[in-house]
């Protein structure tokens, strides 16, 4: 049980990941029809002991349609031919993916606009419409 850190406060435990290899597709020939490259890396966000409640929300956020409806994450690899290097990529993915769950989004303070910057606005409309007022018709008197 080997413990991979992911930031300074947290680190998921390596038994927690479940990988399985399988073809890859693709262009490498006959190599591709003989050897399990891809890699499945699963994950369970929901049982997982080691992630807060908040990064296990904004995380179900960020993995989309990755995640099941058992709250398992599946990350897929097949960009080398290697499985070692497709391993390390998927571990990759999931580490940034936590990372980046771990970021608490600033919340949004409304402003309102300042006086000057309405009575611009405003002065800009009145000189637009009279440019497209002057673009009427001359009457002849």
């Amino acid at each position: 049980m080997t413990a991979i850190p992911v930031t300074r406060s947290i680190a998921i435990d390596s038994d927690e990941i479940e990988e399985s290899a399988t073809r890859s597709g693709g262009a490498g020939g006959q190599h591709v029809n003989t050897t399990d490259s891809a890699v499945i890396l699963r994950f369970d966000v929901a049982q997982s002991p080691n992630l807060p409640d908040a990064v296990k929300r904004r995380l179900a956020a960020i993995a989309g349609s990755r995640l099941t409806r058992e709250g398992v994450l599946v990350l897929r690899s097949e960009g080398s031919r290697s499985q070692h290097l497709n391993r390390q990529e998927a571990r990759e993915r999931l580490i940034g993916m936590i990372q980046e769950a771990t970021i608490v989004p600033k919340k949004r303070r409304p402003t309102r606009p300042t006086k000057a910057s309405q009575t611009r606005r405003v002065d800009g409309k009145v000189k637009r419409a009279g440019v497209k007022a002057g673009r009427g018709r001359v009457r002849e008197d």
